[in-house]
């Protein structure tokens, strides 16, 4: 049996042909987006890699910054194992991530749902609460002190206006801690917020069409469509306020420095201390392997939690 190919099949082949061949990266091509992507990529490697590796080699040393370094082994990570500094530094970063992960991440969702909605002077809302977010974390702290100060703080005078008991705030050891997360939550709650916004503008309104179309009402769309679709987005968003939780350090030392009585001593700050307070750099390096080995775990941990819910955000 014969086969035959018409003209317009012969053409379509070739192209086809001719398409493939174009989308072949040729040495030409290849070498021309290295000349442009090697530079930067050089330089992001030498910012990262080179600092980390110096920094596990300073941590296996005894070194002060001024006088030669003494190779100690892994000495200074069994202090680490044993030094009550260090498990304080680690309980407060623990308790501040505890109050602070779960409430910017529900409070972004709640947030961002409100300011979803067709409300006058919409704009306005959603640039309040993203300002806070762009300004630096340093002018954050530097205003929190005037806000928070025990005797001329706009805090307490609001509290004298409705006679109500003066707190100490930021040099009380029992309040201080919580005032700082008060002061994360109001400076970076709107990245959450506009993490939040994009993902529910994506979701499909067809979606939701058909729902109500069912029967559904409101809570039931939103507990059956709405949260399921921003499961990426809670994963990756609670990964990242994980990970600024546990570097905390700049609020700390606009407002605290680690006061009153160590009370707000974070792993970072703790870190700060050892390394250019104490002038222990072999320390302080074990001590960021160590912050770096928690942010990894937990990292993981949560991408392999969303890859077992069929929620993956990575």
């Amino acid at each position: 049996m014969a086969i035959t190919f018409s003209t317009g099949d012969l053409a379509q082949a070739t192209k086809t042909s001719r398409q493939g061949k174009e989308a072949r990266p040729t040495l030409r091509s290849t070498l021309t987006g290295w000349a442009f992507c090697g530079p930067a990529t050089l330089v992001i490697l030498g910012l990262s890699v080179f600092p980390a590796g110096w920094a596990f080699v300073l941590s296996l040393q005894k070194n002060d910054l001024i006088t030669p370094s003494v190779n100690v082994g892994f000495s200074n990570y069994q202090t680490l194992a044993q030094d009550p500094d260090m498990f304080a530094a680690a309980w407060h970063t623990l308790f501040y991530a505890l109050m602070y992960v779960p409430t910017s991440v529900l409070g972004g969702l709640l947030l961002a749902i409100a300011l979803n909605r067709p409300i006058r002077f919409q704009w306005f809302y959603r640039t309040c609460i993203f300002v806070p977010f762009v300004a630096s974390a340093a002018a954050t702290g530097i205003l929190a002190n005037f806000v928070f100060d025990e005797k001329f703080g706009a805090a307490n005078n609001l509290l004298r206006l409705l006679h109500l008991p003066q707190q100490g705030f930021l040099t009380d050891t029992h309040q201080a801690m919580m005032v700082i997360v008060i002061i994360s939550l109001w400076g970076s709650i709107g990245f959450c917020v506009l993490t939040y916004l994009a993902a529910l503008q994506d979701i499909s309104q067809d979606i939701v069409d058909a729902a109500l179309v069912d029967g559904a009402n409101k809570w039931q769309v939103f507990r059956h469509v709405t949260l399921p679709e921003l499961g990426p987005v809670t994963v990756f968003t609670t990964v990242w306020q994980m990970i600024a939780a546990i570097q905390l350090f700049d609020l700390v030392f606009t407002t605290t420095k680690g006061q009153p009585l160590n009370s707000t001593v974070t792993l970072v700050f703790y870190l700060y201390r050892m390394a250019f307070m104490e002038f222990k750099a072999g320390y302080a390096s074990a001590i960021a392997y160590v912050i770096f080995a928690i942010t990894m775990v937990l990292t993981l941990f949560m991408v392999w939690y969303g890859k077992k819910t069929k929620v993956e955000a990575f």
